[in-house]
């Protein structure tokens, strides 16, 4: 068994549950509610403690680090995720907004966005970046099938029908 970590958390324990009743977001009440566990000693080693909140061992030392290092309102006010509003203007958003409606010509994939926003823009973005960047702001999505093919003549289609 592991040696138990002994973490000297500064708030009192009225303090920490006030702010737990008070806080909205999810992640900042999972470490709230890290933090208040900690100080009541309700769990043995820091497994335990994971295993209860639903979270990774890792992540639990990442908050706990944090929390050592900057104080509980870095620990709270922190957020996941990129700014991708620094990397994708404004421009290169209305452009993808005019490419995805396009049908004549149409996007086939997200790593042919990356390489349209390139040869467009003359702008290196990230694969992971621009998709979620798209599923957020445009609601992509990564395979949708089309009522028809957009290279289908349907003038021949009428034609066909007519004659069967």
């Amino acid at each position: 068994m592991g040696k138990r970590a002994i973490i000297p958390i500064k708030e009192n324990l009225e303090e920490l549950e006030l702010l737990y009743k008070k806080t909205r977001n999810y992640k900042s009440k999972l470490r709230i509610k890290s933090l208040i566990l900690t100080k009541t000693n309700k769990f043995k080693t820091k497994v335990e403690l994971s295993n209860h909140l639903g979270i990774g061992l890792r992540t639990l030392f990442d908050w706990t680090k944090k929390y050592q290092e900057e104080g509980i309102e870095v620990m709270i006010n922190s957020t996941s995720g990129g700014k991708h509003h620094l990397v994708i203007s404004s421009e290169i958003k209305e452009s993808l907004n005019q490419k995805l409606n396009n049908s004549k010509e149409p996007l086939q994939g997200y790593n042919d966005a990356v390489l349209w926003v390139k040869s467009k823009h003359n702008i290196d973005i990230n694969y992971h970046t621009l998709r979620s960047f798209m599923i957020v702001n445009f609601g992509t999505k990564l395979k949708q099938p089309r009522k028809s093919h957009y290279k289908k003549d349907e003038q021949a289609f009428e034609t066909l029908k007519k004659t069967s």
